[in-house]
């Protein structure tokens, strides 16, 4: 599509100058060498602003058709003459307190659930009117009305101080949801505190800088209707909401939180202020959330092991469970194999439930490994067969309290296969080097490092073996 054609149809620049009016402005594009190209400031050096049509027109007009996104800052500033002037603190005279929910295309319907989350929170504190939300291409951006905050508390607390602050508090309140929608998205959805001082967003009726997709503005109340439909470009469907506040609806909820929070640009100048986030990262580093047990890693691990020799994902699952459940079997035995009185299969839990299943047979696995078999094919332990379904029950469904299945798999298949396949069919080398220096630190080791983007390690990278796990070495 043709961005030039779409800034200069006098709806939509008239739209973004009267919502830029005040903000410190920033274009982006590509330049003549195929280079990102971002604009900040203007031919004379000054901090990029635009105060009606015709100058906002005659920018794009200059970069020839270039420019593909406007964007406006959080702040709105009393005077835009040079840098100092957008870092100075009185210069600001107000804030826009945002959310940044960050998806894609193909999620957006969990992006603007998430934004429901929020705009519950701050309905719960009397914040309605005016709030606005505002497509910004892969996600939503939820903003209350810069204006919302009255004079008389922009006296008592920096608007900056107050954007922060309740930003903040929301998240805390909305974290718990957050967290499963962050999980239902398989790591996709990330919400964000965005107030910072050079933060910028996505003007209303702007393009979006990849996809050929209009920033709309919509207001909560078409939350329910919203469709992914509303923002394409030749029939993007836009309501200006972000005109609609009352002045001092978010003056209690802003003293409240600033009393909550505290006033974190005085104290640590604002560039230096730390912002929430609530991501998959963060719901794996859930003290209360990471307590991954033996049985499950050496299932999983054991399953992983499998499908990487064989690509026979069902059998991996029965064979990952079985083998759990054996070296389970293990740890009732005492020293020199002495086996202790309570230590039988139904004892233990493990009862024959289905027919058929004592005419199991031994079969070799990887050429050493002696499995039971039952004659439908499934691995069998103390005369019951693990089935797919079983791993899925016992295993999965514990391990995604944790994180989503797809990270967790992934992971686990990652750091099986850094290993040489010598090791992998060696049922007490795979226990060694493979199993043992992570069966109590899976998390920390493996799955944390697989949501980090950072390459697993294996053994080699871990060291030696205490001598104690020597000597447990029998022991799942």
């Amino acid at each position: 599509m043709n961005p030039l054609a779409h800034y200069l149809r006098p709806e939509v620049s008239r739209e973004i100058v009267e919502w830029l009016r005040g903000r410190w402005v920033a274009l982006e594009g590509i330049d003549r060498d195929g280079k990102r190209l971002f604009v900040r400031y203007d031919s004379r050096g000054k901090p990029l602003r635009f105060s009606d049509v015709k100058e906002f027109q005659n920018t794009l007009l200059r970069y020839g058709g270039r420019i593909r996104t406007v964007y406006g800052s959080i702040n709105i500033y009393g005077k835009l003459e040079c840098e100092v002037d957008t870092e100075v603190l009185p210069n600001i005279i107000a804030s826009t307190p945002s959310w940044d929910i960050d998806a894609s295309l193909d999620q957006w319907k969990l992006a603007i659930e998430a934004a429901k989350v929020i705009v519950e929170v701050l309905e719960r504190y009397g914040v309605s009117k005016s709030v606005y939300l505002v497509w910004s291409g892969e996600g939503v951006h939820v903003h209350v009305n810069e204006n919302a905050l009255s004079p008389e508390a922009r006296a008592k607390i920096h608007p900056f101080d107050a954007a922060y602050a309740v930003v903040e508090y929301v998240l805390r309140e909305a974290r718990p949801k957050l967290l499963d929608l962050v999980k239902q998205s398989q790591g996709i959805l990330k919400v964000e505190n965005v107030v910072d001082l050079k933060r910028v967003f996505t003007a209303p009726l702007s393009l979006h800088r990849k996809h050929d997709v209009v920033a709309v503005c919509f207001s909560p109340n078409d939350l329910d209707s919203f469709d992914i439909e509303w923002t394409k470009p030749d029939s993007y469907k836009h309501k200006p909401a972000w005109k609609e506040y009352v002045v001092g609806e978010l003056d209690e909820l802003a003293e409240k939180a600033v009393k909550e929070i505290g006033l974190r640009s005085l104290q640590l100048g604002v560039t230096r202020v730390k912002r929430s986030s609530i991501s998959i990262e963060d719901v794996l580093t859930q003290p209360e959330e990471i307590k991954i047990g033996r049985f499950e890693v050496m299932a999983l691990l054991q399953a992983a092991r499998y499908y990487l020799l064989t690509g026979d994902l069902e059998k991996a699952k029965s064979f990952g469970l079985n083998r759990a459940i054996f070296y389970a079997y293990l740890k009732y035995y005492g020293p020199h194999g002495r086996r202790r009185a309570s230590a039988t299969p139904q004892a233990l839990g493990f009862k024959p439930v289905r027919e058929g299943v004592e005419e199991k047979k031994f079969v070799k696995v990887f050429g050493t490994e002696e499995v039971p078999v039952s004659p439908r094919g499934w691995f069998v332990m103390g005369d019951q067969e693990q089935l797919p379904e079983d791993f899925d029950r016992q295993i999965k469904s514990k391990l995604e309290v944790v994180a989503p299945w797809d990270v967790i798999w992934k992971a686990a298949i990652d750091y099986v296969s850094k290993f040489p396949k010598h090791i992998l069919k060696d049922p007490q080398k795979f226990y060694e080097y493979v199993y043992l220096p992570v069966r109590d630190s899976f998390f920390e080791k493996v799955l944390k490092k697989q949501i980090e983007g950072k390459k697993g390690k294996t053994l080699f990278d871990f060291g030696k073996k205490s001598s104690q796990e020597k000597e447990n070495k029998s022991a799942s």
